[in-house]
């Protein structure tokens, strides 16, 4: 679209009669895309998607390498295709021809590849994302985006603007007609024309590469924009907000936004979050919607009707599920939609349109409906806390912090958790950054303490008076404490996420000394010292060194 055509079609879209029209149509086209998933097989159509996939990358090399030409059904797949991990692929498939990827694993050139480092080790990957990707994650959204139209009739979403708060857009050009960079940033560049003058930011502004300038931006540039929807990690959504309620002098944020209608979320588990994010939004009728999208693809989306998980099955992505403890022995089992049972957690493989197969993402679901398929997002295969064999999964740990803000009328900003390994057998480390603090440390960290033995039996045993673990530690970190260690690694902004947890303790004590050299440490709780969580009276023991 050349400048003159861009600046007419950006003024005839701002008329109010076009808005509206647009709005009314995207109503329609709601309506029928859930009339179609109403009517919908999800297990038929999963297996067309795989077939389709498998028929499309037949010529490829992995496609030759694997005899896709044979393969006429999931359990020939699953016979014929090993469970890979993006390391493997990399090594057999990727590294040698970096950064030209081309009838590799897909068919025809990869035009961008989206840089990630997972959740917390910081190895650099280098996921493909094709045409056909960008194709299926604009159907993801828009179909996100139609559920929530059907089930808010009133809805005038499109009479606003769409604010994605991402990474930079600035991608780097590796090579001829590839493009690597932030995921957000991908999204960004790869947008239609057509649907610019209904998002925000704008290209000039979503280029900022210095996070801190650009978080001052937004606020300054959005506040006068009718936002209708905002999206992002809940952190960096945190941190904008705070600026922008600063900047205004509002306490709400429907005051500076009155047409906001939903909040998408996504990237962590959200509980810890909520009563941070209803203080500062201040109006019931604002939506948070839970959105579950990773650098492999969107995966699923809040459905309206039931706030859990809702499959995307049919935008050219096959998924399977390995109970999530049979992930590293030598012959998992591997179920797809049409053998899944509710209640068991699964490690989530992807089959894509971006030439990765039966591919280990590194997350953990739960279904609890298969038709239609809904489901929980549990955490990461590797986000466990086992250092002193508790076996507390990221699911657990979430839960009882969020538990623990509610029991004690705190709100949480950032947290992480990790084992010390001092005195016999060690303890937990908890550091927590509070956007509302509890009125005594000691009460969190005793309900946390609480809430875990509650949810895991094995913790409970750990925790056994006299000869387990003492109660965890809890070091209360500063207002901003959590944002600037993130920007001392490198790691501030965008899709980058505050890691969890780290089952060897590295990071914990990286995070500790960081901010105890930058006198960050508001408060702290030692380990040995709290309620017995399993007679519920006051455990006492010595503090450990």
């Amino acid at each position: 679209m050349s400048a003159a055509s861009w600046a007419g079609w950006s003024r005839f879209s701002s008329r109010p009669a076009v808005r509206h029209l647009v709005n009314l149509g995207f109503h329609l086209e709601a309506a029928l895309r859930a009339a179609a998933l109403e009517e919908a097989d999800p297990v038929r159509i999963q297996e067309r998607t795989l077939l389709r996939l498998l028929h499309r990358a037949r010529a490829t090399r992995f496609g030759r390498d694997h005899r896709f030409d044979r393969i006429r059904s999931v359990a020939d797949f699953q016979q014929s295709v090993p469970i890979r991990t993006y390391e493997s692929l990399w090594d057999a498939y990727l590294k040698d021809h970096y950064p030209l990827f081309e009838d590799l694993t897909w068919p025809g050139r990869i035009p961008f590849l989206a840089l990630t480092s997972g959740t917390t080790q910081g190895v650099t990957k280098y996921i493909p994302v094709s045409a056909a990707m960008i194709a299926s994650n604009r159907r993801g959204a828009r179909t996100m985006l139609a559920l929530h139209v059907r089930a808010q009739p009133a809805s005038r979403l499109f009479q606003g603007r769409l604010f994605f708060l991402g990474g930079s857009t600035a991608l780097r050009q590796v090579a001829p007609g590839v493009a690597e960079g932030d995921l957000s940033g991908i999204v960004a560049v790869a947008l239609s024309p057509l649907w610019r003058p209904y998002t925000f930011p704008p290209l000039d502004l979503a280029l900022e590469t210095d996070w801190d300038r650009k978080l001052t931006r937004l606020a300054e540039c959005s506040r006068e924009q009718p936002i209708t929807l905002i999206g992002g990690v809940p952190s960096w959504l945190l941190t904008l907000f705070q600026r922008l309620l600063a900047q205004t002098g509002r306490a709400r944020l429907v005051d500076v936004w009155p047409d906001l209608e939903v909040i998408v979320h996504g990237g962590v588990k959200f509980d810890p979050y909520r009563a941070a994010f209803r203080s500062l939004v201040g109006s019931p009728r604002v939506r948070l919607l839970e959105t579950y999208t990773c650098s492999e693809g969107f995966v699923a989306f809040g459905d309206p009707r039931t706030e859990l998980l809702r499959l995307v099955f049919d935008h050219g992505i096959f998924y399977e599920f390995v109970p999530a403890g049979e992930l590293d022995s030598a012959h998992p089992t591997r179920h797809w939609l049409a053998t899944v049972e509710p209640g068991v957690n699964y490690a989530v493989l992807v089959s894509t349109c971006a030439g990765l197969w039966a591919h280990i993402i590194g997350d953990t679901i739960r279904f609890e409906s298969r038709d239609p398929p809904l489901l929980t997002f549990t955490g990461r295969t590797r986000q466990t806390l086992s250092a002193f064999g508790e076996h507390l999964i990221g699911e657990e740990l979430e839960a009882a912090i969020a538990a623990a803000a509610a029991a004690t009328g705190a709100a949480v900003r950032d947290w992480h958790v990790g084992p010390v390994f001092a005195g016999t057998p060690g303890y937990h480390e908890y550091i927590v950054e509070f956007l509302v603090e509890p009125s005594d440390p000691r009460w969190f960290r005793d309900a946390l303490d609480a809430g875990l033995a509650q949810r895991n039996a094995d913790y409970l045993a750990h925790r056994a008076p006299g000869v387990g673990l003492p109660a965890p530690s809890l070091l209360v970190a500063r207002p901003g404490s959590f944002e600037a260690w993130m920007r001392r690694r490198g790691k501030l902004g965008g899709q980058n996420k505050v890691p969890r947890v780290d089952n060897a303790g590295t990071l914990t004590r990286e995070l500790r000394e960081f901010l105890q050299d930058a006198e960050q440490v508001a408060g702290t709780v030692p380990p040995g010292e709290s309620i017995d969580p399993a007679a519920g009276e006051v455990l006492t023991r010595p503090a450990t060194s």
